[in-house]
């Protein structure tokens, strides 16, 4: 089989994350400056408005009696669509990508959990006691938009296997948040409500194995699991996620039964040449339409979702959550303020992830076990380490869950948590780019 069949949903991959990532950074750096614009009272006042979808006595958008703002809305909602993108890239990867097997899955396994784990440990031994410590997963999670954004700045010299290495361990990241997500960011179960969650998941899982492929019934009962998930107490993001798995990666027709019915169907189509424009006629319509079918049905609904909704999630979701999240007012922030949450975060993002990725990956190759991937050395690996500072959404995410919530302080720790995020992530990303660049310069490792 031709390599290139595999490399080219990870080229194409790739390269929407970067053209998502260039578009998060302008975004964020405007909604920085409507957050200190006299704008800011007119950005804040239309975030809090509230979101009404109500047919009769039954509002899609309320939770626990309150209707969502629009900030809510986008961080419990649009956000689902999200990582339930996220959930269809970390299954194909299981399937058929970096995580398929063991042995190809265990090094990027090993990396992201060493930029898990030091950063998180790093963040509780620095952070103030109190509230604050409530953001110890902050750190966690690596942007892979972003970061992939800052590897395509040096162009043709990257190799691929950095980028997939990158992609990968991210992808363990994202895994890892999700699970934190659903563990401490969730709040007192309603049980009914998880109960029928619970049901209508089943559903799903049946509809899979028994090989139903249409996009309109997992996306029905998915946003039936969301609703519910919302009012169960559990953060429904997890619902995106937990969906994703239950949507076929197998097509229903395969590539030889498609080639066949569409061979059959253009024998039935006129093949003279003509250039005379006509209409076609009853019989030639319902053959297009039937290969129009067929072509769908060679496509698996995991693919097909996953492609149609990049561009939804890179350029309308991602853009609208950095809006409604990466403003930072710099009013009232000064050096006292500065030393808590965000030198934590900063430090955790930074010295944190590249210890951890580094150390845990360099630690696994010498043991003897795995290699480096292709082309990498271990001054790439520092490179690519700090690189993976680079949090942003994800970490932003769960600032918001982590502070926004809490009364009091919860603003001032949200905008902290902001500034460290972002500027730690900036950081990372600058260090990162001016490390690979350099080494990057050098032979290719044979």
């Amino acid at each position: 089989m031709n390599k290139a069949v595999f490399k080219a949903p990870i080229r194409r991959f790739i390269k929407g994350q970067i053209n998502g990532g260039a578009i998060l950074l302008i975004v964020a750096v405007i909604a920085m400056i409507i957050a200190n614009s006299p704008f800011r009272e007119h950005y804040n006042a239309w975030f809090a408005k509230e979101v009404v979808l109500q047919f009769g006595e039954f509002s899609f958008f309320r939770s626990h009696g309150q209707n969502m703002s629009f900030l809510t809305l986008i961080n419990d909602a649009l956000m689902a669509i999200f990582f339930f993108s996220v959930g269809l890239e970390i299954k194909r990867e299981i399937l058929v990508g970096e995580l398929s097997s063991p042995r190809k899955a265990l090094l990027p396994v090993i990396a992201a959990c060493g930029g898990m784990l030091v950063p998180v440990l790093l963040f509780l031994l620095v952070c103030p006691d109190g509230e604050a410590t409530k953001g110890a997963a902050i750190p966690m999670a690596t942007d892979i938009a972003f970061s992939l954004g800052v590897l395509s700045l040096l162009g043709k010299r990257v190799p691929l296997s950095l980028k997939i290495f990158l992609t990968a361990f991210a992808v363990v990241d994202d895994i890892g948040g999700i699970i934190i997500i659903g563990l401490f960011y969730s709040s007192d179960l309603i049980p009914q409500y998880f109960l029928w969650a619970l049901l209508f998941l089943g559903i799903l899982y049946l509809g899979g194995h028994f090989h139903i492929t249409s996009k309109l019934f997992y996306t029905l009962f998915g946003i039936a699991v969301w609703y519910l998930f919302l009012n169960s107490g559990i953060h429904p993001t997890i619902a995106g996620v937990m969906v994703a798995f239950a949507v076929p990666a197998r097509p229903k027709f395969d590539l030889a039964q498609y080639t066949v019915d569409i061979r059959n169907s253009l024998t039935h189509l006129p093949n003279k040449n003509s250039h005379e424009n006509r209409i076609l006629s009853n019989s030639e319509l319902s053959i297009l339409k039937h290969i129009e079918s067929s072509s769908d049905k060679a496509i698996s609904p995991l693919q097909s979702f996953d492609d149609n909704l990049r561009p939804l999630v890179n350029y309308i979701v991602m853009p609208l959550f950095a809006f409604a999240n990466a403003s930072i007012n710099f009013n009232g922030i000064g050096l006292s303020s500065v030393k808590g949450v965000t030198l934590t975060l900063f430090f955790a993002l930074v010295i944190g992830k590249l210890t951890g990725i580094f150390t845990f990956t360099w630690l696994a190759i010498q043991s003897g076990f795995l290699s480096m991937p292709d082309r990498m050395n271990n001054k790439i690996l520092f490179g690519i380490s700090l690189l993976g500072g680079i949090g942003f959404t994800v970490s932003l995410f769960i600032a918001n869950l982590s502070y926004a919530s809490l009364p009091g302080s919860g603003d001032q720790l949200l905008n902290q948590a902001k500034l460290g995020v972002i500027s730690g992530s900036v950081f990372a990303g600058i260090c990162g780019f001016l490390v690979l660049k350099q080494v990057l310069k050098q032979p290719p490792v044979k």
